[in-house]
């Protein structure tokens, strides 16, 4: 960002507005045409198999395989975790989920220290909202709700405390369709609830205010039944917006509607409604594609893709239909399989020449990303461990300048370049793969690669050392 000696400024202002006064007004500069919107949308639990565009010739997501073709498709994109909320809060911070405590889901709260995307977006007059998933926190202290609420205040941090304007917001899971039903077991993770009763999770829009309308059918369509109108007034008002829609999509209980079982005739039941329930999210983003161009708004609007992990269960087996193509591990799990998932960039106005992006990206790098677009400067900002994906769009980036880290329970992992360093138990053990020539890692190169070994696993133990510090807020200071 170029800076000017503060006797500079006024002068630069007049040129500035002398310009413009002779250009005309057809073609004066406004907010809208210079600072994109902003939407990130993510599923639930999606695994690197289940979009058309990943090779995947039965599941029928045409406006994913539709993005995908015309923006950035990522080869390698990685979830910063491999279980939900830790994902979530990178995607707002930039920031590995050590540096801010929330390790695994159902826990930590994301503190008031951090600075969210939100938070950062506001400065430069943005219009925010999140919709569906939080899972950062609780929403409510003073009414049992999902899986954490009630009088909790230590892990209260809901979407309106940190920078959004507009919510429509779940703490944790609801069923694919029917949301706030109690579906029957045959959909899994119902726990002890009786089917037919309350699911026990609401959609809160602010301090105390439940949600009771339009929440029956598919949770994606619910979702967008909110999203939507908060597009269309902040384009109407000419303001620019975030959109964060958080989808449950195809997270447990999994179930759909008749309408999209139907499109899979002949397959089994589990499924149906597996690959039922992202088709009809599918549905949801092709709706809202659809609105952007009707507002004449797509060409500026930017939007990422993705998901939280990769997909449930240990194997495929009743509603855990989730693929990962091949790639090692599923959820839970720091192999390919658990962290490698869909990613998407999609922006019609800067990604005219659509490309299959090999090096590696992160949800880390949403923040840094968005703003440098924006140029956007945060005082006192916490370390990030994303980078900007700015160069990537300038075809300035062949490979990635730093290596992304990650840290889960008792695994460890350091992606850079092609090869990724593993240790399943704290760094009791080392395993070291190159994923271009083995991407299902099958093959273990450790023991003929002992000098890079030492020096991955040197700079790993040292990221790891570093977010331990951020943890105990070093960053904060």
């Amino acid at each position: 960002m170029l800076r000017f000696p503060p006797q500079f400024t006024g002068c630069l202002a007049v040129l500035l507005l002398f310009l413009v006064a002779c250009e005309g007004t057809n073609n004066t500069a406004t907010q809208k045409d210079t600072n994109p919107n902003i939407i990130l949308l993510m599923a639930d639990d999606h695994g690197w198999g289940d979009t058309g565009y990943n090779g995947n010739d039965t599941i029928l997501t045409p406006h994913l395989d539709r993005m995908a073709g015309s923006g950035l498709q990522f080869n390698r994109f990685y979830a910063a975790a491999p279980v939900c909320s830790p994902t979530r809060g990178s995607c707002i911070t930039g920031r590995h989920p050590y540096r801010y405590g929330i390790y695994t889901a159902n826990a930590g709260m994301m503190k008031p220290e951090e600075i969210t995307l939100a938070e950062a977006v506001k400065t430069k007059g943005y219009r925010t909202g999140h919709f569906g998933k939080w899972h950062l926190g609780t929403l409510t202290n003073d009414t049992i709700d999902a899986n954490r609420g009630g009088r909790k205040l230590d892990v209260y941090s809901p979407p309106w405390d940190n920078g959004f304007d507009v919510c429509f917001s779940t703490e944790s899971k609801v069923p694919t369709w029917d949301p706030m039903i109690t579906p029957s077991k045959e959909a899994l993770d119902v726990g002890n609830r009786t089917p037919g009763d309350h699911f026990g999770t609401f959609y809160w829009t602010g301090p105390g205010q439940i949600e009771t309308d339009n929440l029956e059918g598919d949770d994606s369509r619910v979702i967008m039944d909110r999203a939507i109108p908060f597009v269309q007034k902040s384009v109407e008002s000419d303001e620019p917006f975030l959109a964060v829609i958080w989808f449950h999509t195809p997270h447990l209980p999994v179930l759909t509607g008749e309408k999209y079982r139907n499109m899979y005739p002949g397959m089994s039941e589990d499924i149906q409604h597996y690959y039922g329930c992202i088709t009809a999210m599918d549905e949801q983003i092709g709706r809202l594609l659809t609105t952007l161009e009707e507002l004449g708004a797509d060409e500026n609007t930017l939007i990422f893709y993705t998901s939280d992990n990769g997909p449930e269960g240990a194997t495929r087996i009743n509603r855990t239909q989730g693929s990962t193509n091949g790639l090692r591990g599923r959820k839970r799990s720091l192999y390919e399989g658990g962290v490698r998932v869909p990613g998407i960039m999609y922006w019609p106005e800067r990604i005219t020449q659509p490309s299959k992006v090999d090096l590696p990206v992160s949800t880390s790098d949403y923040y840094p990303t968005i703003l440098d677009i924006l140029d956007i400067e945060m005082h006192s900002q916490p370390m990030v461990d994303g980078i900007s994906l700015v160069p990537l769009l300038e075809g300035k980036m062949d490979t990635r300048p730093t290596p992304i880290g990650f840290q889960f329970k008792d695994q460890l992992s350091w992606v850079e370049g092609k090869y990724k360093l593993y240790s399943p138990d704290q760094g009791e053990s080392w395993e070291l793969y190159d994923i271009d020539a083995d991407p299902g890692e099958t093959s273990d190169i450790s023991t003929e690669n002992g000098t890079m070994v030492t020096r991955l696993r040197s700079d790993l133990l040292r990221w790891v050392e570093s977010c331990e510090k951020s943890n105990q807020g070093s960053d904060y200071k």
